[in-house]
């Protein structure tokens, strides 16, 4: 039994479809191998549940291992070039964010990422870094209940992304 059991299965808006798109322990560990860190238990869970989608409707996405591998130097880049949070360096210093790895984003462009065995949300419209705590299911039922970036939800619908690839 895993604590993300309680979430809806919603077909998704193109197909129509509830198939899952999930990602396999082996793809997570060359993910790790290749970063050179390791994802905590939860995001592992998540992602072999779940997969690719969107949580919460149409807000949370957590990203699949092979994302995270081909994005992760062009995150890099931008976030050195664009880094913007100083209103936060007392949570993460702009240095420890180049450290981290981009995880996933919200519907409103905050993105989630991963530092230490943390997670953590650098808000879009904010200069403020929030922590999110130490899995991925308190992370997101931050995002979710917090109230501080979107309005608070109990929806825990998932949208599976199994539209085909061209």
């Amino acid at each position: 039994m895993s604590k993300f059991d309680y979430y809806t299965i919603i077909p998704n808006y193109s197909t129509h479809a509830t198939t899952l798109v999930t990602s396999t322990i082996e793809e997570i560990n060359q993910c790790e191998q290749q970063l050179h860190f390791n994802f905590e238990e939860d995001y592992k869970t998540y992602i072999q549940q779940y997969g690719e989608g969107l949580l919460g409707g149409t807000y949370i996405r957590i990203y699949p291992p092979m994302r995270i591998i081909a994005e992760q130097e062009e995150w890099l880049k931008r976030i050195t070039e664009y880094f913007f949070w100083e209103d936060g360096k007392e949570v993460l210093t702009k240095e420890q964010v180049q450290e981290a790895i981009c995880i996933g984003d919200t519907f409103d462009g905050d993105e989630i990422i991963f530092y230490q065995e943390q997670y953590y949300v650098l808000p879009r419209y904010e200069e403020n870094i929030y922590l999110l705590g130490q899995n991925l299911y308190n992370a997101i039922e931050w995002l979710c209940n917090s109230g501080t970036l979107t309005e608070a939800f109990a929806e825990r619908q998932f949208e599976p992304f199994n539209e085909a690839k061209s």
